[in-house]
């Protein structure tokens, strides 16, 4: 399911027209973006939690050249599935 597949799901199941259903959908993604960008975390009761997850600097390998590379330190955005979410699609 892409984006727009899932603005007309939330549009058909929530009554609203897809433009609201849009806004909506984009609203949701903006705030998860925003809470994660300040170290925040939002956790979804049943659905999941998104946090972020910091990755320390490391030793990498070119595959073509053999040569050492470093990565640099960084953080990365992550979703552990919550219970409810796990038993729905077992």
């Amino acid at each position: 399911m892409n984006k727009n597949e899932l603005v007309s799901a939330v549009a058909e199941k929530a009554g609203l027209s897809k433009t609201d259903a849009s806004s909506a959908v984009d609203a949701i993604f903006d705030v998860i973006q925003v809470e994660l960008k300040n170290g925040g975390d939002v956790r979804l009761v049943g659905f999941g939690n998104f946090s972020v997850s910091r990755r320390e600097a490391s030793k990498g390998r070119n595959p073509s050249t053999g040569a050492e590379v470093d990565i640099p330190a960084r953080n990365v955005p992550k979703f552990s599935a919550g219970k409810g979410l796990k038993d729905s699609v077992n």
